[in-house]
């Protein structure tokens, strides 16, 4: 009894750690799919009148689980809208790993997509 009782602390926090990481790397995936469906709408809507926002629209409409207005997405296209260029889309979501309530860790979850413009 006295061993367990030393030994319940320790396996509460891996316990509650493995759980902060599984929702961060689940967060880290829906941020990582979304920027995927943007990217996939900016290479399909050179002649749309707003690109940019089309596929700002279409990341945080597919952002998921994750809070939409704290979705950070960027379009970047170097050598402007035309055919056969590449648009990169870059998304960035907060983050922080708690432990019993004391912040571990915390910053910006990023992912990036490039696709060609057709």
């Amino acid at each position: 009894m006295v061993e367990f009782a030393l030994v319940l602390p320790i396996l509460l926090v891996v316990l509650f750690g493995i759980i902060q990481f599984g929702i961060t790397y689940g967060n880290y995936v829906a941020l990582t799919d979304a920027v995927r469906a943007g990217a996939r709408t900016a290479a399909v809507s050179r002649s749309s009148a707003d690109p940019v926002g089309d596929t700002t629209a279409r990341v945080k409409d597919a952002s998921g689980d994750l809070d939409a207005s704290q979705v950070n997405p960027t379009v970047d296209t170097p050598n402007g809208w035309t055919h056969g260029e590449d648009v990169t889309v870059t998304a960035t979501y907060p983050y922080s790993i708690s432990l019993l309530g004391i912040v571990v860790k915390s910053g910006f979850l990023s992912s990036s997509t490039t696709e060609r413009i057709e």
